[in-house]
């Protein structure tokens, strides 16, 4: 229990014990009955000043003035304990904000989420396995509690405005994240992001399907929409179970040697204008190249083993981690699947 908690309970605990017994000396000295004992007992520690409520003997003047001292030497220390107590807190929570905005500075090609709803903790968590920097916005406390005991950086503010935008670095972001409560929100806030960081990967929540025009127009790289998200999933789970099955496994990495990973072809990359056909990724990695996605195009599931990879194209592989990372590493990615970009 912090200090500052313990001293409160000593300041309750010495006005009820100075309450009860002042009550009882007056009972006692005075040979009052209870209520009139509590009431010169309130009046005395209170000094208020009333009048008594009967004529003292020369031992109640004593006692009255043992209790009128203990009532004003408690005041005084319970006020000190309540300006030790806001000024601790005001000052915890400034030196608490500085750290944090430190640590934010530091970011480079992070992540921002804004709202750490019940979707903003699972992205979060996903991210986070991934050894990703990333950083929430939120204005509302229990989420700040909650990001703090988990141990990711946040920033307690209004996610609709530039500023805060601009506190978590957006400047230097390389994606944003938004699933706040309200389409209009969300659309709020993908104009401001993509105003302050053109090249960012932006994704958005959406709950119809005239938000999801709207956050396009705007400027949002991917709209979701939850509710149609989660509503195919559950009719997949009831027609194509195994399928949901393997979709589940092979999303969900944690403990289970299968990965499937997005790859951009780097320029100087021993993939860089060579076709499938060529560099044989499968007989090399052991990985196995789902789709491609040539750069400005459309996404295929047909694969010409013929047509180069160009600078720039997008491969989507399957496999285990081992055999994904060499695949980065032949794409131009130094440190394999360390260099992960989503």
């Amino acid at each position: 229990m912090p200090l500052i908690t313990k001293r409160l309970l000593i300041v309750v605990f010495l006005i009820i014990f100075l309450t009860l017994g002042g009550t009882m000396g007056y009972m006692t000295i005075e040979e009052w009955d209870f209520l009139e004992s509590l009431y010169m007992t309130a009046i005395s520690l209170t000094t208020v000043g009333f009048m008594e409520v009967h004529p003292l003997s020369s031992e109640g003047r004593v006692f009255t003035i043992i209790l009128i001292t203990l009532g004003v030497g408690l005041f005084f220390y319970a006020v000190g304990v309540l300006a030790e107590a806001v000024v601790e807190g005001q000052i915890k929570g400034i030196v608490e904000r500085r750290r944090m905005q430190k640590e934010i500075n530091k970011l480079k090609e992070h992540y921002i989420v804004c709202g750490f709803g019940r979707l903003g903790r699972v992205i979060c968590n996903e991210l986070k396995i991934r050894n990703l920097p990333v950083v929430i916005i939120d204005n509302n406390e229990e989420a700040i509690k909650e990001a703090e005991r988990r141990g990711i950086l946040y920033y307690k503010g209004d996610a609709t405005l530039d500023e805060s935008l601009v506190k978590v670095g957006i400047s230097r972001a390389k994606g944003l994240i938004t699933v706040l409560g309200t389409d209009a929100a969300n659309v709020y806030i993908t104009i401001s992001a993509r105003t302050l960081n053109k090249k960012m990967t932006i994704v958005s929540r959406a709950d119809d399907d005239n938000a999801e025009r709207k956050l396009f127009q705007v400027g949002a790289t991917k709209v979701i929409s939850p509710y149609k998200i989660g509503a195919i999933r559950m009719a997949l789970a009831v027609l194509k179970p195994t399928l949901t099955e393997f979709l589940d496994v092979a999303s969900h990495t944690v403990g289970f040697d299968l990965d499937i990973e997005q790859i951009e072809i780097r320029p100087d990359s021993q993939l860089s204008g060579k076709a499938l056909k060529e560099v044989d990724l499968r007989e090399r990695t052991g990985a196995t190249v789902i789709a491609l996605k040539k750069r400005g195009g459309e996404m295929s599931l047909q694969l010409n083993p013929n047509i180069p990879l160009e600078n720039g194209d997008t491969i989507i592989v399957m496999g285990s981690k081992d055999a994904v990372s060499k695949v980065f590493e032949m794409a131009g990615y130094e440190n394999g699947i360390n260099d992960l970009i989503i």
